[in-house]
């Protein structure tokens, strides 16, 4: 989830009876949607030693701190570990795993019924999923082929607050209902819903 720390585990498996030495090489970057690299966030190298079929586990951890300030709205990080078997004339195993971020949810309650020309209230909950305070937090709504832009308190870490919005349905029928929420420290955390208007 956005805005936690990142928990990863490499698992390596011998699957000879010969011991085996293997140097591993971790980096992590965060990327683009089309795979270009942004900023690297994590390099380290590490020594395992593996006896006959044996497993072993090594932890990885990528904090809040490191990737925070290089994700793109994409919100992907590529993670590699090139492991290298000792004295096999360089054998190389290359693993590779690319990790989406999940967004906060934005929440959007709406009254049991809905009806054409009553004003109806919806109730918008967005939070700082961050463990650092967030400002400049702006709200787009848009419904009915019209936005509205509404500024914001800043949000305390992890904070969750929520607004209520009125409009009045002109037609009945489907309506689409789009929120995207952006503040100083991330942009573009969207949420969508359906909401069907009853005729009167």
């Amino acid at each position: 989830v956005f805005g936690k720390d990142i928990n990863l585990i490499l698992v390596l498996n011998n699957l000879s009876s010969d011991r085996k030495s293997v140097k591993v090489d971790m980096s992590a970057s965060t990327i683009l949607y089309t795979r270009r690299t942004v900023a690297e966030i994590l390099k380290a190298t590490t020594s395992v030693e593996l006896g006959s079929k044996q497993g072993k586990h090594i932890r990885v951890k990528i904090p809040y701190a490191h990737y925070g300030k290089y994700l793109t709205t994409d919100k992907r990080i590529q993670v590699t570990a090139l492991c290298e078997v000792m004295r096999t004339h360089g054998l190389k195993l290359l693993v590779e795993k690319t990790i989406i971020l999940e967004d906060t949810n934005i929440i959007i309650k709406l009254p049991r019924r809905i009806v054409v020309n009553k004003a109806a209230t919806l109730e918008i909950s967005y939070a700082n999923p961050l463990p650092e305070p967030v400002s400049r937090c702006v709200l787009l709504v848009t419904l009915m082929n019209q936005q509205v832009k509404i500024n914001l308190a800043r949000l305390a870490p992890r904070e969750r607050s929520k607004i209520y919005f009125e409009f009045t349905p002109r037609r009945s029928g489907p309506l689409q209902l789009q929120v995207d929420f952006s503040c100083d420290k991330f942009s573009h955390v969207k949420g969508f819903v359906t909401i069907a208007v009853a005729p009167s």
